[in-house]
């Protein structure tokens, strides 16, 4: 049984129904007309895409015999897991199907980009190098990935709240936290457009929708950052154990850094400085682009102690 076949066409599948899925949800929001049924669908699709990669991350780990993160299409498709796993869940407490409208192409992307790109010798399993065999592989790289996938989707409810106040300054302070349990009924209300002869409550709805988005990008922020600042702290003590140095300011490690400075300016604007809404969003937007940037854009010059493992 040839598994890497079986794994890639596993791949493609969950590419075919990342798109599938997109397509419902872009029409639904087109359209402004979201039924049960297609509620249904969609979640179940997506449901399905998570359960094939997870599939996929344990068959490599079980064939392999390592922590199926040791290259760059596998770190994407558990960087696409993680990223299902976290909508899934945040459609489930919220009911919104304007957050999945989002993330799932960026989903359908990073699949893509996995499937379509890499070439096929980049997707097979291959044995460790000596640098990674090491029991903090699985420690590091996945503290690092979980950090990406969380702070990639918190950021991405950043720049969906810029996009849908205009970049004008909104005061949150307007919004009662007592009614917060109308936020499901109220987001609903904006999203469908069921009733447009109230301008007045339409507002309240895009204002109960924007303090929800900022809400709920602050608490995904904080749990990234941690994730973040784990695996920045294991890679050190693995550098240290592998090259005799935890810190060597290669292009990766320096990345990781800012990216850490960004997100921490984040959280300590809003836990200290008490910012919100417009402010902390313009941060949480510039996050994605480094994470990016560190996650991507430093591997594609090949250079650095860390090319190994993704492109040379």
């Amino acid at each position: 049984m040839d598994w890497n076949n079986i794994q890639n066409f596993s791949s493609n599948i969950v590419f075919a129904i990342l798109l599938f899925t997109m397509i419902i949800y872009w029409i639904s929001l087109f359209f402004f007309n979201w039924t049960s049924g297609l509620s249904k669908v969609g979640r179940f699709s997506a449901i399905i895409a998570n359960l094939l990669l997870f599939f996929i991350l344990c068959s490599r780990w079980i064939v392999a015999g390592y922590f199926p993160l040791s290259n760059l299409y596998e770190s994407l498709l558990f960087l696409t897991w993680t990223l299902l796993t976290i909508y899934l869940y945040i459609e489930y407490k919220t009911k919104s199907k304007l957050i999945g409208s989002v993330l799932i192409p960026v989903a359908l992307l990073i699949n893509g980009f996995a499937n379509l790109t890499l070439s096929p010798e980049m997707q097979k399993s291959s044995p460790l190098v000596p640098a990674l065999q090491s029991n903090w592989l699985m420690m590091h790289v996945s503290m690092m990935m979980l950090s990406y996938a969380t702070l990639i989707m918190g950021s991405l409810l950043c720049i969906l709240f810029l996009v849908i106040s205009k970049y004008q300054d909104v005061d949150l302070n307007l919004i009662d936290d007592s009614s917060l349990p109308l936020y499901n009924v109220l987001i609903e209300y904006y999203e469908t457009k069921m009733v447009q002869t109230s301008e007045e409550v339409s507002e309240i709805g895009k204002l109960k929708l924007l303090h929800s988005l900022d809400n709920w990008s602050y608490r995904i922020i904080g749990l990234g950052f941690p994730f973040l600042t784990i695996g920045i702290i294991a890679g050190g003590v693995w550098a240290n154990e592998a090259w005799g140095s935890y810190w060597s300011w290669d292009p990766k490690e320096t990345w990781a850094l800012i990216t850490w400075i960004v997100f921490a300016t984040y959280l300590h604007s809003r836990i200290t400085k008490g910012w919100e809404g417009k402010k902390t969003a313009v941060l949480g937007s510039l996050g994605f682009f480094v994470i990016w940037v560190c996650y991507l854009g430093v591997n594609f010059l090949g250079k650095g102690l860390h090319s190994y493992g993704w492109l040379s």
